[in-house]
């Protein structure tokens, strides 16, 4: 039997590099992707004159802030912000080893979307890796609850994803999207679903020190009319809540394995899934972390329990 792509970890064939704004800080930034060694994992190093060299991991046990977007590191020191639409694409690609070079402190927003990510990676192509790759198998729920919002961990026999949310804004409103997740329908579904935001919070997130890389090249924007204010409209009619899927599977995504199991969220952003992450996390008895072990005489598939590997975000 050959191997297969989901069974083994994998990495990039070559370097790629894409260039761009942070959204946050509006300064210009590049970013370089390399090929990596099995169980590196995902890691990121600054490269400017602002950063020491230090690896940050791309784990929740990184993670320093969850302000309009999530940034892993030292907020103090050397961090890097804004990594929720790479981390969704690197995932939702099956890409587990690579290391990321970035000459400031926030990846590049792009079109606001993730797409950029994955043309840039399918350029380039993915390399199988000899080591099996490890997933995170859900057993049991766990709920958590902030206000009037909530997110879940239930068990599932995929890798599903099941956002809601709830805006009073008319343009908006509620919106539901439901989907198994692989590599084409993330492509075709949810890594064109962009950023989105309000003309009247503006002046706020620039007082903030944020949103100032903001425009209308990288972001979804609701006028004081309530309107959609791009001229091209919608990319989905739902693009809203599609895009509150890709966040969350960039947030997921630092647990630094993929999960068998449906996460479910209403009303969440990035603070509610790195809440919900942890408290799964930290009970042991909710998960397992498993690989795939192949009958030969069936050719049937059946995961198994592994021990985890040393960079795990579960030793929190």
């Amino acid at each position: 039997m050959g191997i297969e792509l989901h069974d083994y970890q994998t990495t990039l064939k070559s370097r790629v590099s894409l260039s761009g704004i942070g959204v946050h800080s509006g300064k210009p930034v590049t970013i370089h992707f390399s090929p990596a060694d099995p169980d590196s994992g995902v890691v990121l190093q600054r490269i400017d004159s602002a950063g020491t060299g230090r690896e940050i991991r791309a784990l929740v046990s990184e993670i320093g802030g969850t302000d309009f977007c999530t940034a892993l590191g030292d907020p103090a020191g050397d961090h890097v912000a804004t990594v929720e639409h790479l981390m969704a694409a690197l995932s939702s690609l099956g890409i587990d080893n690579v290391l990321i070079e970035i000459d400031g402190g926030e990846v590049p927003i792009m079109d606001g979307s993730a797409m950029a990510f994955v043309e840039a990676f399918d350029s380039v192509g993915i390399e199988v890796q000899p080591l099996k790759r490890r997933f995170i198998r859900i057993l049991k729920p766990v709920r958590l609850e902030a206000g009037g919002s909530w997110a879940e961990f239930r068990p599932y026999d995929g890798t599903r994803f099941e956002i809601e949310i709830d805006f009073e804004s008319k343009a908006i409103g509620r919106q539901f999207f439901a989907a198994d997740i692989d590599p084409d329908m993330f492509r075709r579904e949810i890594a064109r679903a962009r950023t989105f935001g309000f003309m009247k919070d503006v002046e706020r997130l620039w007082a903030a020190g944020y949103a100032l890389g903001s425009s209308l090249e990288n972001s979804v924007v609701i006028g004081e009319d309530n309107n959609v204010i791009n001229m091209e409209g919608l990319r989905y009619p739902n693009e809203f809540v599609r895009h509150k899927m890709l966040d969350a599977m960039g947030d997921l995504a630092l647990a630094g394995a993929r999960f068998i199991g449906c996460f479910r969220s209403y009303r969440g952003g990035h603070r509610l899934n790195a809440a919900a992450l942890r408290s799964l996390l930290s009970d042991r008895s909710a998960f397992q972390i498993v690989e795939t072990s192949h009958r030969e005489r069936g050719r049937s598939v059946e995961m198994i329990a592994v021990n985890a590997p040393v960079y795990a975000p579960w030793a929190i």
